[in-house]
């Protein structure tokens, strides 16, 4: 399929019967001045009047005349009697829009040449992004002389037509001679080509993608390539974790500095949706196309105590003494105390952890003594680094001076 022309201005050419000659005229010629593919080049003749008033040859000849018109490289031969370029051209509806060209030379008179290009836009490749711009060469060979004056790297970008999928430009564009093919990461050498940019790729067994992009440039040297990029559209799904919160509600039911956990919280979930453009392999654009919250987090929720914690008042103060070695005397146990559910009550006051310390730091070991009332029983040094045994020997002792009662909260688990 031959490369596609869209023309933003039409030029309509005369009919037969408007160009030909009148008796005595000269014939019109026709050249060709450049290459443009597919256009078909008609004769045209320019037509003088032989009626005029007695006595008017010599403002006849002073009207009339020859003028070489040149419309998108078809070059004609006329004779006019118009007395501007502008109404040579609406004599020979010739069409000028915003983005066309027309030069003419010593304004118009007998031998001047008037030259009119019609722009035609183009896709090309500036800086990496596609652009539409406007030229008047009339070939792709031309445009890409005509756009290297802007950047050196400049593209002209294919358009892949609707009917068969094959790559098109805007302007003509035939392969002769030696060019190269880039693709796939290879430059394949063309040694004599003649023929379209999609006859080229099909003889060299290049297959198109449905997104692959097609364009052609000149390098330094003049080499012409035809550079094939392989494109392709992806949507990546991703999914991100949401945090979840604390929140904490007060609990009177146990004594400060004792937390515990009523919801253990979990994480919630983002999913995002994103389409992902690369080419040859590397990404060059992301858009997003969703993104929600597809799982609520859930908080963790804390019971903090505000129950103040009382202090033991042992009915006989002991003083801790001392052996010469350093150790505390030993913990009196036994009595009643010895037949009480001491585990169950450690479980209550600090879930059964010998070395427990409560968040504010003040209450030790597995009942949660206070340092002075360790003391008071005969224990030295923390609670905490006493060996359980130590310790419910001296919550014995203290039970048996004060009860059940140093344990407010947990004390009625000793009896079950």
């Amino acid at each position: 399929m031959p490369f596609t022309t869209r023309l933003t201005g039409p030029f309509t050419r005369r009919n037969d019967a408007e160009d030909a000659p009148t008796t005595g005229a000269a014939h019109a010629t026709t050249t060709r001045r450049d290459r443009w593919s597919g256009r078909r080049v008609v004769p045209v003749a320019a037509t003088a009047a032989v009626l005029v008033a007695a006595g008017g040859t010599a403002a006849y000849a002073h009207a009339d005349k020859s003028v070489t018109l040149d419309v998108d490289g078809t070059v004609r031969h006329v004779h006019t009697f118009a007395g501007s370029v502008h109404g040579l051209l609406a004599d020979r509806h010739v069409t000028v829009g915003e983005h066309d060209a027309v030069t003419a030379s010593d304004g118009l008179r007998d031998g001047s040449e008037v030259v009119v290009r019609h722009g035609h836009q183009v896709t090309v490749l500036l800086d990496g992004q596609e652009r539409t711009v406007w030229t008047t060469a009339l070939s792709a060979d031309d445009a890409l002389e005509t756009l290297a004056a802007r950047d050196a790297d400049v593209r002209l970008v294919a358009s892949r037509s609707q009917t068969n999928g094959r790559p098109e430009l805007a302007l003509d564009l035939t392969v002769h001679g030696p060019a190269q093919i880039v693709v796939d990461g290879r430059t394949v050498d063309v040694v004599d080509a003649d023929a379209s940019v999609s006859q080229v790729l099909t003889e060299q067994g290049v297959t198109l993608g449905p997104l692959d992009r097609v364009s052609v440039q000149r390098t330094a040297d003049g080499t012409l390539q035809v550079i094939v990029n392989r494109v392709s559209i992806d949507q990546v799904t991703t999914h991100k974790a949401i945090a979840f919160d604390t929140t904490k509600r007060k609990d009177p039911a146990h004594y400060t500095g004792i937390t515990t956990v009523v919801a253990k919280g979990a994480k919630g979930e983002r999913t995002t949706v994103t389409q992902v453009t690369t080419v040859d392999g590397k990404v060059t654009a992301r858009h997003q196309v969703s993104t929600a919250v597809t799982r609520k987090p859930v908080d963790r929720v804390l019971a903090v105590g505000t129950k103040e914690r009382p202090v033991a008042q042992p009915t006989v103060t002991h003083h801790s003494t001392t052996s010469s070695s350093g150790s505390s005397r030993p913990a009196k146990s036994g009595g009643k105390a010895s037949g009480l559910n001491w585990s169950a009550l450690a479980r209550c006051e600090s879930g059964g952890r010998v070395n427990a310390v409560s968040s504010n730091g003040l209450y030790y070991g597995l009942y949660q003594f206070s340092v002075g009332t360790w003391r008071a029983v005969g224990g030295s040094g923390l609670p905490s680094q006493a060996s359980a045994s130590e310790q419910t020997a001296r919550a014995q002792e203290l039970y048996n001076r004060s009860g059940a009662g140093q344990w407010p909260v947990c004390g009625k688990y000793l009896f079950s």
